[in-house]
């Protein structure tokens, strides 16, 4: 297929079945879909939507962090790369300066080699910051974030200030162990809040103040261990206290205690599961369908929205003015035309096929780009346009040597090691990521064994030996918060799920003591996959309601149908919207 086809190819009108040449599914491609690829110029694509996101998430390294050294300092550095790969590495501010040029690395395009393995080749001879960071203020230990200040551990988040230990955390300030919140402040703990304000240990919650085990909770103040509330205040295990009843019980239970702390967590895991679920966390949007979405109109089979998207589908982890985008990961941020895109966007339009491109215009295939137009293929590059592999073309050039690429791309297409195909239209093939599979994103959504990872011609690294021996097991920390004092920043402690060791930092004991939780007896990766058990995978089941309630809308069992994130075979009660209300509101 020449590129001149591709370009002009005529898209079906109607929905058309098809093949996923990697996993053999089935997949349907629907005609706003054809409309999409019509309007970016690309051929429908060959992989179905779920193999797609598990192809880019294994490019994606947010939080196995490795020792490192860079390449022009020689100073040590913490970096997503490790010091066994092939890939040089520079100190972030160093990679940002202009004591280096990208242009020097400028590679020739080579017809009688396929487009990917000549990218693979590039990709190894430019330098890569050590952490994917930009637009931070003393935030040096966290990747793919933006806009930080005073941060620490830190991924797949933009803008905040005073976080540590965090993912998907947007637009939060001065809080901890946060995953997929929004406009938060003073929390700990929360998974998928937003705008609300010290409250820990909650779920699903909105707008809620000074609270402790929610879920599915919105507008309340002073609760604790309470589930699908509206407007209350002064509730405690879903029964309403008077303000003295409850300040009198809050303090008894004291969950600056550990021990006391694991109490309540079991008791509010146990109410948690007997709470009526929506079908899906929807907030002021209309036409979506997927989980956890604020803001947004004409989105499908898309999750963690932040807000204000429009006219986009297959999208994972926005931040906010999203339009027009298909399969992106970490994108956003005042962009269009997006499509197989991750940590990209920021201003920009028609990104496609990227990794960590910002304030770019037509840019194709690149990765971690900065204020360009018109590249293809290129590597480090920033505030340049028309270039291919990092070296400079007239804009005549670029458009002719670009056409004969998409060309040469369906005619010498890369094949991998199990015989898939990549031509024009497809994202960078797994196996040439220079991560390996069990540190990137894809292992957490889609965990394979080490036989399995190299079976697929995926790379498999090891994890590196702690730099220190644990000088006390978490067992054997004090149990109470108000009985440990400063000495507790010089301990290393032992992880109690993986014997790995972790250290308490001055922030956190400082937030424990000023809200009285308990030292944590688990590391930051084992909270994290904690808090990443309870969301629920983005995939989408057909799905009827469980109420069999007696409400206006039905009389006997509801028999509306939905599409949920909730498996069949899960045991929490799962309505319809209407149901829902009637039931909760």
């Amino acid at each position: 297929m020449s590129s001149e086809k591709v370009e002009n190819i005529i898209h079906s009108t109607g929905s058309v079945s098809t093949i996923c040449q990697n996993c053999k599914g089935d997949f349907t491609i629907e005609p706003d879909d054809f409309s999409f690829y019509e309007k970016i110029k690309v051929p429908p694509p060959t992989f179905c939507p779920e193999c797609r996101m598990q192809r880019r998430m294994a490019w994606r390294n947010e939080r196995t962090l490795h020792r490192n050294k860079c390449a022009k300092s020689g100073q040590s550095v913490i970096s997503c790369f490790s010091k066994d790969s092939p890939f040089i590495v520079y100190e972030r501010d160093i990679w940002w300066s202009d004591k280096w040029n990208p242009l020097k690395y400028a590679q020739e395009y080579d017809f009688s080699k396929s487009f990917f393995m000549q990218f693979r080749n590039l990709l190894e001879k430019v330098p890569h910051p050590n952490l994917f960071i930009g637009k931070c203020v003393n935030t040096f230990f966290g990747n793919y974030i933006g806009e930080f200040r005073n941060s620490y551990l830190v991924s797949a988040s933009w803008e905040g200030e005073n976080i540590n230990y965090a993912s998907r955390c947007n637009y939060c300030k001065d809080s901890m162990d946060m995953f997929a919140t929004t406009h938060c402040q003073f929390c700990y703990g929360d998974i998928t809040a937003t705008n609300c304000y010290e409250t820990f240990f909650s779920q699903n919650v909105d707008s809620c103040t000074s609270s402790y085990f929610l879920y599915d909770c919105r507008n309340c103040i002073n609760c604790f261990g309470c589930t699908n509330l509206r407007n209350r205040s002064n509730c405690m295990w879903n029964e309403q206290l008077t303000k003295e009843e409850y300040g009198k019980k809050l303090k008894e239970l004291d969950i600056g205690s550990f021990k006391n702390f694991q109490k309540a967590k079991e008791k509010f895991e146990t109410l948690r599961l007997k709470a009526l679920r929506r079908f899906a966390n929807i907030i002021n949007s209309v036409n979506v369908s997927g989980d956890n979405i604020l803001h947004a109109n004409n989105c499908y089979h898309c999750f963690d929205i932040a807000e204000n998207m429009k006219d986009s589908k297959f999208i994972m982890n926005s931040a906010a003015k999203l339009y027009t985008s298909y399969d992106g990961y970490g994108v956003g941020a005042n962009t269009e035309l997006l499509y197989e895109s991750m940590d990209s966007g920021v201003d920009g339009s028609r990104q496609l096929f990227d990794l960590t491109v910002w304030e770019c215009l037509n840019v194709e295939y690149s990765i971690n780009c900065h204020g360009c137009n018109n590249i293809f293929g290129c590597i480090g590059l920033r505030k340049s346009s028309y270039c291919i592999f990092n070296k400079q073309y007239s804009k005549e050039e670029y458009e002719k040597l670009r056409t004969q690429i998409i060309n040469h791309m369906q005619d010498m297409p890369y094949i991998d090691k199990k015989g898939r195909t990549y031509k024009y239209g497809e994202y960078f093939p797994a196996e040439i990521s220079p991560f390996g599979y069990n540190e990137t994103v894809a292992q957490d959504y889609f965990p394979l064994s080490r036989e399995v990872i190299l079976e697929n011609g995926y790379k498999y690294i090891e994890r590196e030996k702690p730099e220190h021996n644990a000088t006390h097991k978490s067992q054997d920390l004090l149990d109470d918060i108000k009985d440990i004092d400063e000495s507790i920043l010089k301990v290393v402690i032992e992880c109690e799920s993986c014997k790995r060791v972790y250290r308490i930092i001055e922030d956190e004991y400082k937030f424990f003591k000023k809200f009285n939780l308990p030292i944590p007896r688990k590391c930051f990766e084992c909270r994290h996959q904690e808090r990443f058990k309870l969301v629920n995978f983005p995939r989408l089941y057909s799905r009827q309601c469980m109420c069999d309630k007696k409400h206006n809308n039905h009389k006997d069992k509801c028999d509306v149908e939905f599409e949920t994130s909730y498996a069949p075979e899960r045991p929490e009660i799962v309505y319809c919207e209407k149901c829902y209300q009637n039931e909760v509101y």
